[in-house]
């Protein structure tokens, strides 16, 4: 496997990245955590100086399996979150029926281990054009970085992870440090309900379905999405594109599911997700890598946004 994923599993159809192990899909959020290799715990242990052993006052973070250090160095307030703190966030759901644990790995040799959850709820943007709703939980294991729940929809003809819009009123996502304590209920009372983010995310997805797009702003759009390296140059069409968004560009005809909103920006929306989780970078654990938690996954918030935007005045 690939260098950035270190262990998955899934459940259900195989993921758009190609990876990881098949499993039932009727797992307990412990038993996914256990067929996704992420049954270890992370441990703070003192951190010496010099021949003298002289202590720092600060702590590695150091895996309990293997020993291995996640993080060389983290103060004495940092709160790691355990694993399965992580996994048992989405029990309640899933008593209740209300999400089915779908994914779940450790990126990055453990540095990062995410649980992907599938809820129970979707919707039709035309026709057979299905999005879904899931909810992911990142967990990384490293200084600087924050624990991260968000919904996240997927456009099911093309497995593209889509992003919602921070211009939504509702915020869709929850990030916390890690210099308290992780209180799971505070986090579920923050995310509210999921039906009323998804709600709106269609809302959204149908009214850019609906908006018409003319070739300038097509190219507007993804010169502001995957802008050329020199800003001194005024980008008219096509051929004053970067390589990237020319790329993109020509895939809005091709791409699976473009036969559902042709010439629209839903359209346009989607292509972007397309390059970022299908053609974008060196292989399909890097891809997964940024279309979630890197570059890509900022790109793609970026075109729902500008998107909607451009769509309001068309």
């Amino acid at each position: 496997m690939s260098h950035m994923v270190e262990t998955m599993a899934y459940a259900g159809e195989v993921p758009w990245h190609g990876l990881g192990t098949k499993v039932a899909n009727d797992l307990t959020p412990r038993q996914m955590m256990e067929k996704a290799g992420c049954d270890w715990e992370v441990n703070k242990v003192p951190t010496y100086a010099g021949e003298e052993m002289i202590p720092t006052g600060a702590s590695a973070l150091v895996r309990s399996t293997d020993n291995k250090v996640l993080a060389p160095m983290v103060g004495d307030n940092w709160e790691p979150v355990q694993n399965v703190e992580a996994f048992d966030f989405f029990t309640e759901y899933c008593l209740a029926g209300d999400m089915e644990m779908h994914t779940a790995g450790s990126l990055a040799d453990g540095k990062n281990v995410w649980a992907l959850a599938k809820v129970n709820e979707s919707f039709d943007v035309l026709g057979d054009d299905q999005v879904d709703s899931y909810l992911l939980f990142s967990n990384p294991h490293q200084y600087g970085k924050s624990l991260n729940v968000r919904f996240t929809p997927i456009r099911v003809v093309c497995n593209n992870t889509l992003t919602m819009s921070l211009s939504q009123s509702s915020k869709n996502e929850v990030a916390l440090n890690h210099r308290r304590k992780f209180d799971p209920q505070m986090v579920k009372d923050q995310l509210g309900i999921a039906h009323e983010k998804f709600a709106q995310y269609k809302e959204a997805a149908r009214f850019l379905a609906k908006k018409r797009v003319t070739e300038e702003n097509l190219v507007q759009f993804f010169n502001n999405v995957f802008p050329i390296a020199d800003k001194n140059v005024e980008v008219k069409t096509y051929a004053d594109l970067s390589r990237t968004a020319k790329r993109t560009y020509d895939v809005l005809e091709t791409q699976p599911g473009a036969n559902f909103a042709m010439g629209s920006y839903w359209n346009a929306v989607n292509a972007v997700t397309y390059m970022t989780d299908h053609e974008l970078g060196r292989n399909a654990d890097t891809r997964m890598q940024s279309a979630w938690f890197g570059a890509n996954q900022s790109k793609k918030l970026k075109a729902m946004n500008l998107a909607l935007e451009m769509a309001e005045v068309a």
